[in-house]
């Protein structure tokens, strides 16, 4: 009876697992796959057709967010303009990069049969575009990889983990670098 209840009220969840280039980013996508997805045991690895409400599959949301070309540089003199094939050919690159990080991450996801993935690329500022993508798409949670700044090199540099922590309208986890690839802190 137990069982029954469980699998027909547990609630499907979204989660949403911020991607850069960084390994930080796939630490946090393994710690994900690896602590929120697990397959419960009444679920097991097969549903029975017989079963009124089988469980739906976990929803994960794989979001890079590319930064906008500057067509435009302000070296020592006046400003410079990329010419049209510079532009198109930054584009095509970045879109190159974005597919290739996305496969890379789904093939991850691949090893978890209980979860749904599909990615997102937007264009934008991350922070912002991160948070307003959950807000959206109604996420019940946030996973952002953090490079282990200190406190101080984090004020300087900015931090999408710590943006989010402040912006995003859904509960966020901030996955750490394991203890072996950690940034170390100098003074």
């Amino acid at each position: 009876m137990a069982g029954e209840m469980m699998r027909g009220s547990r609630k499907t969840m979204k989660v949403m697992v911020a991607m850069d280039d960084s390994e930080c980013s796939f630490n946090a996508l393994k710690w994900a796959l690896d602590h929120l997805f697990v397959t419960p045991p009444e679920m097991g690895t097969t549903v029975l057709a017989e079963e009124p409400n089988p469980v739906e599959p976990d929803m994960l949301v794989l979001v890079h967010v590319q930064q906008p070309f500057q067509h435009y540089g302000f070296p020592a003199g006046p400003a410079v303009y990329a010419t049209t094939s510079v532009v198109e050919s930054v584009r095509k690159a970045q879109e190159e990069n974005s597919a290739i990080l996305m496969s890379r991450a789904l093939q991850m996801c691949r090893t978890k049969p209980n979860v749904k993935a599909e990615t997102l690329i937007l264009e934008g500022e991350p922070k912002d575009k991160i948070c307003n993508a959950t807000e959206q798409m109604h996420m019940d949670l946030l996973v952002v990889g953090s490079r282990g700044l200190g406190t101080i090199k984090r004020a300087f540099l900015g931090s999408v983990s710590d943006y989010c922590a402040h912006h995003a309208k859904c509960p966020i986890l901030i996955v750490r670098p394991p203890k072996e690839t950690a940034v170390p802190t100098t003074m």
